[in-house]
């Protein structure tokens, strides 16, 4: 295992090399000069506002080369120090830090509703394929699919905060007293329509993921000789079946890893979530390249660890699979 993981860790290497010189060769071919964005607005002095420019310009040391500042840059992000973002004039780590706190709190609730119905759910659709039941849920899978993420968000603020006023529209909670039982009804408010956008917008494609795996599984003789054993159904089907079915559905949960942490730009947009993805979408608006850089380095780096992530599950649960 300990082997396995030192290859796999050295093999990223060259991989996450050649995407950080990708993303800073996107990031200096840019348009437009982030360093004029840091000037104060107040200053009308050309004499003053070159002299502000040529000190942010040394200070941010893009009066180098850009091998040297390229080889600044990935010293600095190892040490976590991010640069300095432009729109919001401070440290990089600052701006992100509590808008990854707000994406993760909203998208662990969302993965884990998710699996808890998905799972299940796909399960018994499988097993009572063309019923009533994988009928209803074939529909709405379909359904889910194909309406986009933003529409289910605008339907949900429709009926349930503008025609049945039970939630609110969107923002953050802000007022607290100190009392956990309250102030944990304050977030559940606020967080529960993008919680139910975000799940309902998962549960398609997961469900159906599920439902094909156990089809396939079930179909295989293995279940047929127990089946013929006499062995029960909820046997057969959750300690046999289930278990063969589960490795596209460690795919899930590896590729779940990076939404974790990645927000949801268009629902956090739409709630007026603190979310990373809402920030991410501010920082593109207003070209603050540091933070887009930074972020998109991340989720590199993230979606890289899931694979390796995805290949331990694959050995986990399948025991044909070895770690070598």
């Amino acid at each position: 295992m300990f082997k396995f993981l030192f290859k796999r860790f050295m093999s990223l290497i060259p991989v996450i090399f050649i995407i950080s010189v990708m993303l800073f060769g996107l990031f200096k071919s840019m348009p437009g000069d982030p360093v004029k964005l840091m000037i104060p607005a107040g200053i009308k002095s050309e004499v003053q506002r070159q002299m502000i420019y040529d000190q942010k310009v040394q200070q941010l040391g893009l009066d180098k080369s850009l091998p040297e500042q390229y080889v600044r840059w990935i010293i600095n992000t190892a040490s976590g120090d991010f640069g300095t973002s432009t729109s919001f004039n401070k440290p990089v780590v600052d701006v992100i830090s509590t808008p990854l706190q707000n994406s993760i709190k909203l998208n662990v609730f969302v993965v884990i509703l998710s699996f808890l119905i998905s799972i299940p759910v796909g399960i018994k659709s499988a097993v009572k394929r063309h019923s009533l039941f994988d009928s209803f849920w074939q529909v709405f899978s379909l359904v889910g699919l194909s309406m986009p993420v933003f529409f289910i968000g605008l339907l949900l603020i429709f009926i349930l905060a503008i025609n049945l006023r039970l939630l609110p529209a969107g923002g953050m909670p802000f007022r607290f007293n100190g009392n956990f039982i309250n102030d944990t009804l304050q977030w559940a408010k606020y967080m529960a329509l993008p919680i139910i956008t975000l799940t309902i917008g998962n549960l398609a494609g997961t469900i159906r993921y599920v439902r094909n795996a156990m089809i396939e599984v079930i179909s295989k003789d293995f279940i047929r000789t127990a089946r013929s054993k006499g062995l029960s159904e909820k046997v057969i089907i959750y300690s046999h079946a289930f278990r063969n079915a589960l490795i596209p559905v460690v795919t899930l949960v590896a590729g779940s890893l990076v939404g974790l942490f990645g927000g949801a730009a268009i629902t956090e947009t739409i709630f007026a979530w603190n979310g990373i993805g809402y920030v991410l979408i501010q920082a593109l608006n207003s070209r603050d390249y540091m933070v887009v850089l930074t972020m998109n380095l991340f989720y590199a780096v993230l979606s890289l660890t899931a694979n390796i992530l995805m290949d331990i599950g694959y050995a986990l649960v399948d025991p044909r699979i070895k770690l070598k």
